[in-house]
């Protein structure tokens, strides 16, 4: 919260979940974290930032009957107010995306400010939240970056396999590229274990590596593999509504009351 001219103005704190390596729970992450801090009484907006729409999908929000999204946002066409859409979820609203949102990277590569239109469309809206979480794209694209110069805070979800740091070095570059011209205050919130399987030794040596290489920075709670989790989407609901008793609810609950601990 800032003051201006004796004002109060709320500021969101802007979390943008990143990973350009595909299939690591970004999305599941994004919207599970998104409803627990709503849960937890904080004025969430959850932008999908990812052309393939998933967050919108599942949050039960039919495509079809959409009449503007994010595409319409970055292009300039529309305010972000213009397509943000309540979900079932109090406190919890979504701007969303669908698979035109691809389209606009090829016009957007030429255009004025092409690296901050998410940070403005952000700044100009004129509803109050408490938190923003974007769900980036799995790619180090346009998208991303504008989703890395309009954060605050990176929430980096890594899955806990062979592969898991594989890549992250050019995303950590990029971020530091972000932090060094555009964005100066960006940082790393926390790194967030997922699809962790207990019975595998291969996940305890995978979370041992990701602690060396983020030392203070991985989150307390890792996300468990849970088929009520994997479930959750295809009903289009969270998971604390799909199954609150379930590990992955748990979990996603914990790792939310951890990012405003760590916000605070």
């Amino acid at each position: 919260m800032v003051v201006n001219k004796g004002k109060y103005i709320n500021v969101p704190t802007i979390i943008a979940v990143t990973n350009q390596k595909g299939g690591v729970g970004k999305t599941t992450s994004s919207i599970n974290i998104a409803y627990y801090l709503a849960k937890m009484g904080k004025r969430t907006l959850l932008i999908d930032f990812d052309p393939q729409g998933n967050a919108t999908s599942g949050l039960g929000i039919d495509k079809q009957a959409l009449e503007a999204t994010m595409a319409e946002v970055v292009v300039g066409a529309k305010t972000l107010s213009d397509v943000i859409v309540s979900t079932e979820h109090k406190n919890l609203s979504l701007a969303p995306s669908t698979p035109t949102l691809a389209n606009t990277e090829v016009e957007l590569a030429q255009a004025q400010h092409r690296f901050s239109r998410l940070k403005h469309a952000i700044a100009q809206c004129p509803i109050e939240y408490d938190y923003v979480i974007i769900d980036s794209p799995p790619s180090l694209s346009l998208l991303t970056v504008n989703g890395l110069i309009a954060a605050r805070y990176v929430l980096l979800p890594v899955q806990a396999e062979f592969y898991a740091l594989e890549g992250l070095g050019q995303l950590l570059e990029t971020m530091k590229l972000v932090r060094k011209s555009l964005n100066p205050t960006l940082d790393l919130i926390g790194v967030l274990p997922t699809m962790v399987d207990s019975r595998t030794s291969l996940s305890g040596q995978v979370l041992a590596e990701i602690g060396k290489h983020f030392p203070a920075k991985v989150f307390k709670t890792s996300i468990p593999r849970n088929v009520r989790l994997a479930e959750a989407p295809s009903h289009g609901v969270p998971i604390g509504v799909y199954d609150r008793f379930s590990k992955g609810a748990r979990a996603y609950k914990a790792v939310a009351k951890e990012v405003v601990e760590r916000v605070g």
